[in-house]
């Protein structure tokens, strides 16, 4: 009798977690302030969180990190177009089942055909059909799509690389209609999302309503999400206060902002995370003065890291390489490696000297500094750690003017090259390092922003890529961040912490913890109010 009514108990419980007492509630507009002003809705075109995030709900992957899960794995992939998945004996080979009956947004069918365009076109194995692919040098190991009837693609790899799958699971890899042009989705953009677009206006807001032929049934819960363009941030804080908007932009809240937040509106829920950004130094290397690697040696030499994040983190960010640092990162060095980098030994002063020596050796001084200007975007956490770089380099003998520009203007310039220095955010959509090696240091990457180019490193690139044993793997990924930091290529100044906040009646809602790319589909968050 006493297992029996224990038994009965565990089954209650069970029943209780399965369905909680508040159901969910439909309808609402969820109601968000936006930092900026996007460059485009065309995720597939465009290089910046404020395009990924509020774009995100309109579209559909092949597979995706589970949106509940908050550290984000390729133990977390699950299904979305695509219904299953396995990859061939050699494991070059990767063919996906695709699930049947979906529609895109304008009533057309989703296909085999909807896939093989999309990644021929950002792969760039069909040239010419995308303005821009940001992630084409994650692609550059794919050696063609194939598609078996409407229902089956394969994707055929050059070599082995078991991260593959990873890089389709990102909020950077949503599947495109085949039959509408490049130039349409970066103005009105069809998917098969829980969302469809309603308007974009400039400067002003983004509106989204609720996808009726949604084929997942029942979702989403919300009748539409609206983004309000506010580009100050204590006019956004104020605004989530008092209850205008149901949540903060999902990476605009500081340390110091939190505990605001949290004193004026104590209900309030916030996750704050390392949020896989890192705040560089970019430079221009094929234009004088920093084609000399001696000044960019020194540049490396000037930086006091733990000033920025003590300023602009109260210290809880992190100092690190390329690569998320631990415990949240799987691949970053530990503190005992990363202080052997040039540039990080902990011994600021002594650095400064050594940056000083090499200024003074080129013939620059206190009485004739270099001058320069530091490019970079106009929004807070852009422009707060360019001001900070600016007062560093004045010790080792550069005065810079800040240079601040749009978001449009800001990614136009770096992606063609028209600056010096800059004051740059990084963001890493995972936690891997195929994604960050070959976007950000592979030659020829749009994402490359200082042009650097070391053929015998991308070898290493691969190398690392088709390790299987995460312990060597992990050895080879730390020899690449070494040379990386001798070679000056984009000096990693610390990671980002920040929090999203919401207001209880939002529901459901979950931050990632080691990225804030890849958790924006929303389709089952829903409002009691």
């Amino acid at each position: 009798m006493h297992k029996f009514i224990r038994r009965i108990v565990l089954i209650l419980a069970l029943l209780a977690a399965a369905f909680p007492a508040t159901a969910q509630k439909r309808g609402g507009i969820l109601t968000i302030p936006h930092i900026d002003t996007p460059p485009s809705p065309s995720i597939q075109e465009e290089g910046t969180a404020s395009v990924v995030i509020p774009f995100m709900p309109l579209f559909n992957n092949l597979v995706i990190f589970d949106q509940h899960v908050p550290r984000h794995s390729l133990e977390t992939i699950v299904p979305e177009l695509a219904t299953k998945w396995a990859w061939g004996k050699d494991g070059t080979d990767l063919t996906f089942t695709l699930r049947e009956g979906v529609k895109w947004h304008d009533g057309k069918p989703f296909t085999s055909a909807d896939v093989k365009c999309t990644w021929d076109m950002v792969s760039g194995l069909e040239p010419g059909k995308i303005r821009k692919s940001p992630r084409q040098a994650w692609f550059t190991n794919l050696k063609e799509i194939t598609v078996n009837g409407a229902n089956q693609v394969t994707f055929h790899l050059k070599r082995r690389q078991p991260s593959f799958i990873a890089l389709l699971a990102s909020g950077w890899s949503p599947v495109y209609p085949c039959h509408v042009p490049s130039a349409a989705m970066r103005t009105k953009p069809i998917g098969t999302g829980p969302f469809r677009f309603v308007e974009y206006r400039l400067n002003e807001i983004i509106r989204m309503e609720r996808n009726p032929d949604y084929w997942k049934p029942g979702l989403p819960y919300l009748d539409g999400i609206t983004y309000q363009i506010v580009p100050n941030r204590s006019t956004r804080m104020l605004g989530f206060v008092a209850g205008k908007y149901d949540m903060t932009y999902p990476t605009d809240v500081t340390v110091s902002l939190m505990k605001d937040v949290m004193s004026q509106a104590p209900d309030t829920q916030c996750v704050m995370r390392r949020t896989n950004v890192d705040t560089n130094l970019i430079i221009n290397r094929d234009a004088p003065p920093f084609d000399n690697p001696d000044i960019r040696r020194a540049l490396a030499l000037a930086l006091d890291r733990k000033s920025f994040n003590d300023i602009l983190n109260e210290g809880q960010g992190r100092i690190g390489a390329a690569m998320l640092p631990p415990p949240e990162g799987v691949w970053g060095m530990p503190n005992e490696v990363l202080e052997t980098l040039t540039g990080y030994g902990p011994n600021v002063e002594k650095n400064r000297e050594e940056a000083r020596a090499i200024m003074t050796k080129l013939g620059y001084g206190p009485d004739k500094p270099l001058q320069t200007r530091i490019f970079t975007r106009d929004i807070n956490s852009f422009r707060d750690p360019a001001l900070i770089l600016n007062d560093q380099l004045k010790k080792i003998y550069i005065n810079a003017e800040l240079d601040i520009a749009d978001t449009p203007q800001y990614y136009a310039g770096v992606f063609k090259k028209q600056f010096a220095i800059g004051l740059n955010l990084t963001g890493s959509s995972l936690d891997d390092p195929d994604q960050n090696f070959y976007e950000n240091y592979a030659c020829g990457s749009l994402r490359n922003y200082t042009a650097y180019c070391n053929k015998d490193l991308e070898k290493d690139f691969d190398a690392q890529s088709m390790e299987t044993d995460m312990a060597k793997r992990k050895a080879m990924v730390w020899q690449i961040e070494r040379k990386l930091a001798d070679d000056v290529v984009r000096p990693i100044i610390y990671h980002d912490v920040a929090a999203g906040c919401w207001h209880p009646y939002v529901k459901n809602m979950t931050i990632m913890v080691n990225s804030i790319y890849n958790g924006w589909r929303w389709e089952d968050v829903w409002m009691d109010k």
